[in-house]
């Protein structure tokens, strides 16, 4: 029996009144709140003051990847509302980049408002500037609580990226409980995000700015990036008793050569994540390499509880690890890494590749709470009730923490 597995999600509960949830972000990306914990101290400041508190012995790791517009609000013949919630590409393929690529017709798993008014095929226009596209999307079977949904076109010039831009809508977080809005076309997005695929905003970045990112790099402070398309199941309540219970859900993640080429030739700075799908990549990409090294199958699948059932992956050393991941790529005359990931970081998980992370504050009984404790222990009840007790603002929308 895995010990981790034991762990009751009701000691990760917190009272959070709904008038700390911040249901639209400040005016300024960078004049949110920061929470600094650094040697058991809490210090209360400005997100653009983050440089004043790090040195160039520390290196930020970004993740560029960008929210797609995954809610389509459409009516069938009777005028009943229906929305499609698009989850992640089935057919014909299952790689995010190359699913928005594709011309159609495309089969994806999605979530469905309303799914018992929708019984034949839908059809909705997407007005281009000089004509409307009709799109038809058919309903499939049910599995898990969600529906194979399959989408075409008549135009095979135009993409899928295309038209879902055009007429889907930002799907902010369930605990939003408020219509998407224009401003959330840029604040519900990382200044710096570039790869299509992710359902849900990789919230740590959402407090940097373009001035916040320079003033880093004229410190000395290094910058750099991967990418890993949050999922929905990033918003998946923890409903049983006991974390073991909980089906960590499957998030893709793609890494460059030349990112594992930095970190091995820099192996003395000290990684911040910024927010917890960095925390996931990085230490799924240790684990990768470890599987990789000892020969293990589906080394580019990292499993939920792989890290804690076999002790041997976690004595791999992190450079020989990464080394491994370079040789592969290097056998298989590629620069760039697919992998995929559904590790599950709880209280003693040994973090292999990051020191610090930057951080917004989690839900209640979450399983991001649990990565943040991997971080301060029990000392996350301290900082969340000095939040509550000063002001800061909870969640997506809220203020940052920065744990070192």
């Amino acid at each position: 029996m895995i010990p981790q597995k034991d762990i009751l999600i009701e000691d990760f509960n917190y009272e959070l009144p709904e008038e700390k949830i911040a249901f639209f972000p400040v005016s300024q990306r960078d004049h949110s709140k920061l929470l600094v914990y650094q040697n058991g101290h809490i210090t209360d400041a400005c997100f653009a003051d983050l440089p004043d508190f790090l040195t160039s012995d520390y290196r930020l790791i970004f993740n560029d990847s960008k929210v797609i517009h995954a809610r389509l609000l459409v009516h069938n013949a009777t005028g009943a509302a229906i929305e499609i919630f698009c989850l992640e590409p089935l057919q014909p393929t299952t790689e995010i980049a190359n699913a928005f690529t594709q011309t159609g017709p495309v089969v994806w798993k999605c979530l469905v408002g309303n799914a018992k008014r929708w019984k034949q095929p839908l059809s909705f226009p997407v007005v281009f500037e000089d004509k409307t596209l009709m799109i038809t999307a058919t309903k499939g079977e049910c599995k898990d609580g969600a529906f194979e949904v399959t989408f075409s076109w008549p135009d095979e010039k135009v993409t899928l990226s295309e038209w879902l831009e055009q007429y889907g809508k930002m799907p902010l977080p369930p605990y939003i409980k408020r219509a998407a809005e224009k401003d959330d076309e840029q604040r519900y997005q990382t200044v710096y995000a570039r790869y299509d695929g992710s359902v849900a905003a990789p919230t740590a970045g959402l407090h940097f700015s373009k001035e916040v990112i320079k003033a880093l790099n004229d410190k000395g402070i290094a910058t750099d990036y991967v990418t890993l398309h949050v999922g929905a199941g990033t918003f998946k309540p923890v409903s049983c008793e006991l974390i073991g219970d909980h089906y960590m859900h499957r998030e893709q993640i793609v890494i460059s050569k030349q990112f594992i080429d930095s970190l091995l030739n820099n192996p003395q700075k000290k990684i911040i994540a910024v927010g917890t799908t960095v925390a996931r990549t990085l230490e799924s990409l240790y684990l990768i390499g470890a599987k990789l090294k000892l020969q293990r199958p589906n080394a580019l699948e990292v499993e939920q509880w792989e890290a804690y059932e076999y002790k041997d992956l976690t004595q791999v050393e992190v450079q020989d690890a990464l080394q491994s991941i370079k040789t592969y790529m290097e056998l298989h005359k590629t620069d760039t890494l697919y992998a995929a990931t559904r590790l599950m970081i709880v209280p003693d998980y040994q973090r292999k590749i990051t020191q610090a992370i930057i951080t917004n504050f989690h839900q209640p009984k979450s399983t991001l709470l649990l990565l943040i404790s991997s971080f301060l222990g029990d000392k996350w009840k301290e900082v969340y009730a000095h939040a509550l007790s000063h002001g800061y603002r909870f969640l997506s929308f809220g203020d940052s923490n920065l744990y070192l």
